[in-house]
């Protein structure tokens, strides 16, 4: 079988997130596809599928396990099917295990991908990170709390850009606070004040053996509808990730709103061939 590697969410061309992208192999089982997701090593593998449902049905492999929803794999996969001549309008639905979802191409090649409208769940003291990272720079002005758009993450505010760059996590006990919260991971961030990008992140999901990862679209779909919440609120949230792996990558999330309350988000990005393999 033919397999893609497409990066997602890239900057000017280059960064962004590597994801595998197999299609239309209908016959993998559930053991086979996540030992080919172990075997491309990536920190998911998105397997394209006939839906009854919708246009695409979508499955999301880590190297460890199955995950409902995962957003540069969503793009990684709209770029090879558009590569391939597979697309045919601008406007699909997918099928996932974290539902019936949007997805938008733009002439540009730009892809955008609908999540859930936001769920806020429990608030978290500082002290819990105490022994997991630098909890000294924890921005205090802001509540670290867990958010979903379709899948749960920690949002952490850090202080400074410096101090982000510097965070140092013990892996093996954010493992154990990701189990005790039931969240993918935790995503850091620190607002700057350039007025193109909203804020720096960095993502960590060792639970599910990835220790960072240089763009994700579900924890800066999560992060925009925390900063609607706490900070301003916009129609638009332009986030960097990546910069401590040498992968800048760049990730627009799109809101819409009426009376403070939010209607949709969708996520969106560049794509970028990698590579193809053959097995």
């Amino acid at each position: 079988m033919d397999i893609y590697v497409a990066s997602a969410f890239s900057k000017n061309g280059s960064g962004g997130n590597k994801a595998g992208v197999v299609i239309n192999e209908a016959d993998l089982t559930a053991a086979q596809k996540l030992s080919i997701a172990r075997e491309l090593g990536y920190s998911e593998t998105a397997f394209v599928l006939n839906s009854s449902a919708a246009d695409y049905k979508l499955e999301y492999y880590t190297p460890t396990d199955e995950v409902p929803l995962c957003g540069h794999a969503t793009i990684a996969a709209f770029y090879i099917l558009k590569l391939l001549n597979m697309l045919e309008k601008q406007d699909y639905k997918i099928e996932t295990k974290a539902g019936i979802l949007r997805i938008h191409v733009k002439e540009n090649g730009m892809i955008f991908m609908e999540q859930n409208c936001p769920e806020c769940f429990e608030v978290l003291k500082p002290d819990m990170f105490a022994g997991c990272l630098e909890d000294l720079f924890i921005d205090n002005s802001l509540p670290i709390q867990i958010i979903s758009t379709g899948l749960k993450d920690i949002m952490l505010p850090i202080d400074t850009m410096e101090h982000l760059e510097g965070l140092t996590p013990d892996f093996e006990v954010m493992t154990d606070l990701s189990m005790e919260k039931d969240v993918v991971g935790v995503h850091a961030f620190t607002l700057t004040k350039d007025s193109n990008v909203t804020a720096i992140c960095r993502n960590f999901a060792p639970l599910y053996g990835i220790d960072e990862e240089s763009a994700t679209g579900t924890s800066n779909c999560a992060l925009a509808c925390y900063l609607f919440k706490y900070y301003k609120k916009k129609t638009q949230y332009v986030f960097e990730q990546g910069h401590n792996l040498g992968e800048v990558s760049r990730i627009e999330v799109n809101i819409e709103y009426h009376d403070d309350v939010i209607d949709s988000v969708f996520v969106g990005g560049y794509g970028r061939l990698v590579c193809k393999r053959s097995l």
